[in-house]
């Protein structure tokens, strides 16, 4: 399965009724992030079948995108008609051309009232979530054919309630963990839900950085600090989740290599973000996940590069890592790029460009496929690198 990813609030524009908005329309000057509003990101609520014209040339048979719980919910209990039958549309035009759908239910963004009572800091955060999952799952079963319940959990814990950079922009290591444990519920009890009326197969995003050990500098207990950290970052959550999961999606971007106890990554290559590229990371936790003996599919895997310099190659060398890897014996079964388009990259706004299509900020948002566009287009086409 040939794909690419996308997520609703950084490409749709206008999601007016979500925390995220909120956050980025009243920012006091004090703040830092995020550096500018989403405002009308791609205009991708108005242009997703352009969009998906992009996939079809692409050769692609897979698309992952999101629904906005924002749009569909606005107002607790009150469940938009408009706008679920607009992501039916969305999805019948993404079936009309062949693709395969990955719908993600949860991509960080939240309604405004659900974050005004508290948000995932509640205990019935699971509650109003299950809710939400089952009026989702009755509703587009029929034009699904994955479910992703919640996109990145640890991130949504590190990056808004330790590091800041992202909303609620806290740092609250109690909260934190707090917000964990109600995200993991709410996984479960959305399941739940679901299965009574969706037979479709159900999965949960989990952001997978690999922590490994230089072969010549690092001690002993670097090994063990690496252990650790895929504990903390994978396999504690796993723990909680794993008897409600059909398959695993595979959210792939870091490793980070611990060098007497401290994390020195090399810099020989990096992205535009200053992320250290490291496809044997990927091949890596690929090996680490084959002991929960589930399908898996790679949601994300990508790279800020606005001059389409290393893209290609980036791509080559993830997919063989994912090759290695299947030859080893995982059950690997789709990859899917980040990004088909150049999207709002959250609390970093606009500049890191991850689309295999540029879009032209300055000329009317016009989608401009880039050389390794291309690339991905051959792979796509004849199943191989």
């Amino acid at each position: 399965m040939w794909g690419t990813a996308t997520s609703a609030h950084q490409i749709e524009g206008n999601n007016k009724n979500s925390d995220w908005w909120d956050w980025e329309v009243n920012k006091p000057a004090r703040r830092k992030w995020p550096l500018e509003p989403s405002g009308i990101a791609c205009d991708s609520y108005n242009r997703y079948e352009e969009d998906f014209d992009l996939c079809k040339q692409m050769n692609n048979n897979a698309i992952r995108i999101s629904v906005e719980w924002a749009r569909i919910e606005p107002v607790r209990g009150n469940f938009d008609r408009v706008e679920i039958d607009h992501y039916k549309k969305v999805l019948q035009a993404a079936r009309d051309r062949g693709l395969k759908t990955f719908v993600t239910l949860h991509h960080f963004t939240n309604p405004l009232w659900f974050s005004r009572m508290g948000g995932w800091t509640r205990f019935r955060s699971a509650k109003y979530f299950a809710k939400y999952a089952a009026v989702c799952a009755k509703e587009f079963s029929e034009l699904t054919d994955f479910f992703l319940t919640i996109n990145e959990p640890e991130v949504i814990v590190s990056a808004g309630y330790l590091t800041g950079w992202f909303y609620p922009g806290k740092h609250n290591p109690i909260a934190g963990a707090l917000v964990e444990l109600n995200l993991h519920r709410s996984h479960n009890r959305a399941y739940s839900a679901m299965k009574k009326s969706t037979d479709k197969p159900i999965g949960i995003v989990k952001n997978v950085a690999w922590f490994e050990t230089d072969p010549k500098k690092s001690i002993f207990l670097d090994r063990w600090l690496g252990k650790l950290g895929m504990f903390l970052n994978t396999g504690l959550s796993l723990l909680f989740v794993r008897k409600n999961l059909d398959f695993l999606g595979v959210n792939y971007y870091f490793t980070n290599r611990f060098v007497k106890l401290h994390r020195k990554n090399l810099n020989d290559k990096l992205d535009d973000l200053g992320w250290w590229i490291r496809a044997e990371g990927l091949e890596q936790s690929l090996l680490y996940l084959k002991k929960y003996k589930l399908p898996i599919y790679v949601t994300e895997n990508g790279l800020a590069d606005a001059e389409d310099s290393r893209r290609k190659d980036f791509i080559h060398d993830h997919l063989a890592a994912c090759w290695n890897a299947i030859q080893k014996g995982v059950d690997l079964r789709g990859y899917l790029h980040w990004s088909l388009i150049d999207n709002y990259e959250w609390h970093q706004g606009f500049w890191p460009r991850f689309g295999l299509v540029e879009i032209d900020r300055q000329n009317n948002l016009q989608r401009k496929p880039r050389p390794s566009f291309h690339y991905y287009a051959e792979i796509c086409k004849n199943n191989k690198v």
